[in-house]
């Protein structure tokens, strides 16, 4: 029997903006509507209205806690004008989750922006903290009661993207999406895969500061653990890119587990790893189980990038606060979830402090431009709204219930 530590936390992630639904006044609804190559999120599942029924659930399967993210956009549509109807409803979505016994992880800031934001300079703009911290101000009168809370996802990756549109503006090309994997031609995936490598590391130091700003005012006004989330590659270095290897994982992963240290957690996100040559990264070579993002069955990414960041964030506390695979075959995602949780399991016993484990998704969903890619527990009729629980919804809540599984229970 593999078990994990008294008070672990089990449960699945979400985001705004991949799952309420016409976010009108953010900067990714804004792009959706002059970007190639972008599908529309829409009313993507309509869990602005269904979060209910969301967590009613994730709670019934034995699921005890949900990360989901709130929308800046609906706080503060305008500038320095917030919407006590807005937090009023994600106040909402706390109370149903301690209603049901489900542990909150709440995310402030998921990749979107404000529209206004964004017109300013967004995270370039000389008022970027300043801006953010009022909204952190704000969000942290509904956050009674929450236990965690997550400056912003993947500031790392946001960084990527932002240093990519320099380039591609600079050489005339076109943005389409972080999942651009899931299809195009393959020059087109190549290049705009190196780009996504390489991240300014100014840009992280910058995010360091207002992750800090916002990470005291959190301490201040709440009694809640707090820290942020990394995008974790899991790289490795092939013959010859050892030294390429540092510098790209510096610029898009390390100047941000350097910023995690005295931050009360720092949430891992791992899907899979890659190699990196004297050029840069390798792409992902073909294979029957490649993901529905391109991306290799890697479950062994996740004990990688925990074992990397536990050093280099100095042994700031680890949550996993996204995990999980792209694909139509939910089989495959339990065989990639065991993997990767006996993986965690190993972390664990080696004295890495792993506080809880989210995995990705609870819901299938608006993947940043796309809606092919499947990593929900969950599936959604994008028509009726109508959810139908995944045979793996019910298996990672009996681990859940159990705290742990039988290393035989499944064969692949």
């Amino acid at each position: 029997m593999t078990t994990f530590p008294d008070g672990f936390l089990w449960g699945a992630a979400t985001a705004g903006h991949q799952i309420e639904g016409n976010n009108v006044n953010s900067d990714w609804w804004a792009r959706e509507q002059t970007m190639p190559g972008m599908e529309l999120s829409g009313d993507a599942v309509d869990s602005y209205h269904r979060y209910a029924e969301d967590i009613r659930l994730l709670a019934e399967s034995g699921l005890t806690s949900y990360r989901f993210s709130l929308e800046w956009s609906r706080i503060e549509p305008v500038r320095g004008h917030f919407s006590k109807a807005e937090l009023a409803h994600y106040r909402r979505m706390i109370d149903a989750c301690l209603e049901h016994g489900v542990t909150p992880v709440v995310t402030l800031q998921h990749f979107t922006t404000p529209q206004w934001f964004a017109a300013l300079g967004g995270w370039d703009s000389p008022d970027a903290e300043a801006l953010f911290c009022a909204f952190v101000e704000q969000a942290c009168t509904i956050l009674d009661g929450v236990e965690w809370v997550v400056t912003m996802n993947e500031p790392n990756m946001q960084a990527a993207i932002m240093t990519a549109m320099r380039h591609l503006a600079a050489s005339g090309g076109d943005w389409t999406s972080p999942t651009v994997e899931a299809e195009g031609d393959d020059e087109k995936k190549q290049q705009h895969g190196q780009f996504l490598t390489y991240a300014d590391p100014e840009i992280g130091r910058m995010f360091t500061r207002i992750h800090h700003a916002a990470r005291a005012i959190v301490r201040e006004r709440t009694n809640a653990k707090v820290g942020w989330t990394i995008a974790a590659g899991a790289l490795t270095a092939a013959p010859g890119g050892e030294e390429k290897l540092l510098q790209i994982r510096y610029g898009k992963e390390d100047v941000y587990w350097e910023g995690s240290r005295g931050d009360d957690f720092v949430g891992v996100q791992a899907y899979s790893s890659q190699q990196v040559d004297a050029n840069g990264l390798v792409p992902h070579p073909p294979h029957p189980d490649n993901t529905l993002v391109g991306t290799a069955f890697r479950p062994d990414s996740l004990a990688m990038a925990v074992r990397h960041a536990w050093e280099v964030s100095e042994h700031t506390p680890i949550l996993i606060t996204e995990n999980g695979i792209a694909t139509a075959d939910d089989v495959q995602r339990i065989r990639y979830t065991t993997a990767a949780l006996e993986g965690l399991a190993g972390t664990i016993a080696d004295g890495i402090d792993v506080r809880g484990y989210l995995h990705w998704s609870l819901l299938d969903n608006f993947e940043w431009g796309h809606w092919e890619p499947t990593f929900g527990l969950i599936s959604v009729d994008r028509d009726t709204f109508a959810r139908t629980p995944k045979p793996s919804l019910a298996w990672l809540g009996k681990v859940a219930a159990r705290n742990g599984f039988e290393a035989t229970e499944f064969a692949a």
